[in-house]
């Protein structure tokens, strides 16, 4: 069986959907931290069967809204002193700014670059958010690609 270490300080991604810990390592730039981490993939779940967990040694600030992003069902757990001292919930969020590129070429965002890209959760169960200037459908499932 493997064995990961607990951390002291620092944070826990924990039920990622399988498959989208690597995406996520690699967004946060993990992968060129001067810190532990650990990646663990295909981890059992007895909510989902299998997921990815990601484990910090440091205090690092997190895109909620990103993370909540890529996958809603994720939770961040705060560490301090060997102790869970905060449990973060994630959801779609209903705002996104600068995160999504507008995808649109007769945008007013493709034109003009320093308009950010903003979008809004118009489908929660779909998962569709739609660019706030031309009304373009983005559809979660194509930033996870």
């Amino acid at each position: 069986m493997l064995k990961i270490n607990s951390i002291d300080n620092g944070v826990i991604i924990d039920h990622i959907q399988v498959g989208l810990g690597v995406k996520l390592f690699k967004y946060l730039g993990l992968d060129n931290a001067d810190y532990s981490v650990a990646l663990i993939m295909n981890a059992d779940s007895r909510k989902s069967g299998k997921k990815d967990i990601i484990k910090i040694e440091n205090k690092v600030d997190l895109d909620y809204t990103v993370l909540g992003l890529i996958d809603p069902n994720i939770t961040v757990g705060i560490i301090e002193d060997g102790e869970l001292k905060e449990k973060i919930k994630l959801s779609l969020p209903e705002k996104v700014e600068n995160v999504i590129k507008c995808k649109n070429p007769r945008c007013i965002t493709s034109v003009e670059s320093y308009i950010p890209h903003v979008f809004h959760l118009v489908d929660k169960e779909k998962a569709e958010y739609r660019c706030t200037y031309c009304d373009e459908i983005y559809r979660v499932s194509e930033f996870k690609e």
